[in-house]
């Protein structure tokens, strides 16, 4: 994956997004889409207005194809196992609705904001007994669901162990909840083998997806056998045959887990970019990513910028401390360079579009930045 071979056969595949002014180095945040992306949406909605009720057959097609290209990417048995959400949040409030009574759920304060606001509300409301600690210090004892993110969003640290981590806490008889947004598409994952009970995640990021476009993973024996309240009537057995049996009756397997009238585009406009991440290989993007991740470090290091995260122990992107990284971002930005902040810390992501030029353009800008 030589700059001569992205520029001659990845690039080209990428040319709209492409064509945009300036440097992006988001790409941990809002995935570049693949040209096809618009193709597919086009053909979503083509199918809408010239077969009306007829387009739910293509639509439906689009679903399940999500389904089955996410549970290869992320190591799940089965693609009946893969829950089509519109957020990783909507996945957290289903596995809480699963819990009976007033469940104890363990946690920590690295998690995203959308999981950790979801928890604190249902704490405040009553439904759920919350322990949050550092990430370091999570301890499973005593609770019925641990909440942990593989891959931490501020700082881009991989936790260590999360196969012995999910052992312990299913040796305390606590479930666990992996958020796997920032390690799908990015790091190799196979959530069968960590013996993870759920995940959530989404193509937002790496796998170029695009909003809306996120999963529930619920393991084989559970998907089964556990109910969410959070349901709707695309859950139903028989969901078009419009029959109301007493007590309800579920569908099978994955599809009891599925809710109402589903946002069918966001699985049609995260099929390329799952295509595509799967084509070239995970193993191979994350071999490329810490190639450019140590540049870009040495880059911003000559440049009197000490960057973290460029080993393996990260996942793709890295962070600069500075007690100003939001205006630093937003300086930047006036600069045609794209990025973000997280509390102290400035986000950088470079990806196999970004050329060693934009590299090391970003790190005389932001150097000059820091000088001043």
């Amino acid at each position: 994956m030589d700059e001569a071979w992205l520029e001659r056969e990845i690039r080209p595949r990428f040319s709209r997004v492409l064509a945009r002014r300036g440097i992006y180095l988001a790409n941990h945040s809002l995935g570049r889409p693949p040209d096809r992306m618009l193709e597919d949406v086009r053909s979503a909605l083509e199918a809408w207005v010239t077969r009306m009720e007829g387009a739910w057959e293509p639509w439906l097609e689009a679903r399940e194809k999500f389904r089955a290209l996410t549970a290869k990417l992320v190591g799940a048995p089965r693609p009946d196992c893969i829950v089509p959400k519109t957020s990783a949040g909507q996945g957290l409030r289903a596995v809480l609705g699963a819990l009976e009574g007033k469940p104890r759920v363990a946690t920590t304060d690295g998690e995203f904001d959308s999981l950790d606001f979801i928890l604190r509300v249902w704490r405040d409301r009553g439904r759920i007994e919350l322990r949050i600690t550092p990430w370091r210090e999570l301890q499973p004892d005593g609770v019925e669901l641990v909440v942990l993110s593989s891959v931490l969003f501020r700082t881009g640290e991989i936790v260590p162990d999360l196969a012995r981590l999910v052992g312990a806490a299913h040796a305390a008889g606590a479930l666990v909840l992996l958020d796997v947004y920032h390690h799908a598409g990015a790091l190799p994952l196979d959530l069968a083998a960590l013996g993870a009970d759920f995940a959530v995640g989404g193509s937002y990021k790496y796998t170029r997806g695009g909003p809306g476009a996120c999963w529930l993973y619920v393991r084989p024996g559970l998907v089964e056998t556990l109910r969410t309240l959070d349901t709707g009537w695309f859950a139903k057995e028989g969901v078009f045959g419009y029959a109301r049996p007493e007590p309800p009756r579920f569908a099978a397997g994955g599809d009891a887990w599925l809710e109402s009238t589903p946002p069918v585009l966001a699985c049609v406009q995260a099929l390329a970019g799952l295509e595509f991440t799967l084509e070239i290989g995970v193993e191979r993007l994350r071999e490329h990513s810490l190639a450019q991740k140590a540049r870009l470090a040495a880059l911003l290091l000559e440049q009197g910028a000490a960057a973290e995260g460029a080993g393996a122990d990260f996942g793709a992107f890295l962070t600069v401390r500075h007690a100003q990284a939001a205006r630093l971002a937003a300086a930047l930005a006036e600069r045609d360079i794209t990025v973000d902040a997280r509390g102290d810390r400035l986000r950088v992501c470079p990806d196999l579009l970004n050329p060693d030029a934009e590299l090391a353009g970003t790190a005389r800008e932001l150097g000059a930045l820091l000088r001043r």
